[in-house]
């Protein structure tokens, strides 16, 4: 069954709170609140459906953001134009289902002609490779590193030119 995407909306914070705090240290933990933020920022959003039911999302932002994370904030000093990939997460259950290359896709898709090129980045510490490895065969490239959170972390910086 192919992959149903649409808007990842205010009202789907119980399920994508699930999967995104499940999903941690891969990605920051988030309460009620911090995701009601992120999507009134967010320039793009997406939420997939795999077997009738809600199983990844994605929120990027564009420049100019009113976001705080060190990341995004690399990204918004260095390009006037970009979509930054801050959080994707598929529930574990549904991996290697394509949703992933399916977000992206629609990502990519919206994004062509629309932006110069996408932005996110991956932990290196913590490792993180199968999203490394996602990422680099989707087409990224790292950038650039950082440590954040008091050098706990490392962070892989990626672009992805668009055509």
């Amino acid at each position: 069954m192919m992959p149903v995407l649409r808007p990842l909306l205010a009202q789907d914070a119980g399920w994508f709170l699930a999967l995104n705090n499940a999903a941690v240290p891969h990605v920051n933990a988030l309460d009620g609140a911090a995701l009601a933020a992120l999507l009134e920022e967010a320039a793009w959003t997406a939420a997939v459906e795999h077997d009738g039911r809600p199983a990844g999302g994605l929120i990027a932002f564009g420049p100019g953001a009113a976001y705080a994370s060190p990341n995004y904030r690399w990204f918004d000093a260095r390009h006037a134009d970009f979509l930054y990939v801050d959080r994707v997460v598929v529930d574990a259950a549904c991996r290697g289902a394509g949703l992933g290359r399916a977000l992206y896709g629609a990502l990519r898709d919206h994004a062509s002609g629309r932006t110069p090129l996408l932005a996110c980045e991956v932990n290196e510490q913590p490792p993180n490779p199968a999203s490394m490895a996602f990422h680099e065969r989707f087409g990224f490239a790292a950038v650039g590193r950082q440590e954040t959170e008091g050098g706990t972390k490392r962070v892989a910086l990626m672009e992805m030119p668009l055509a």
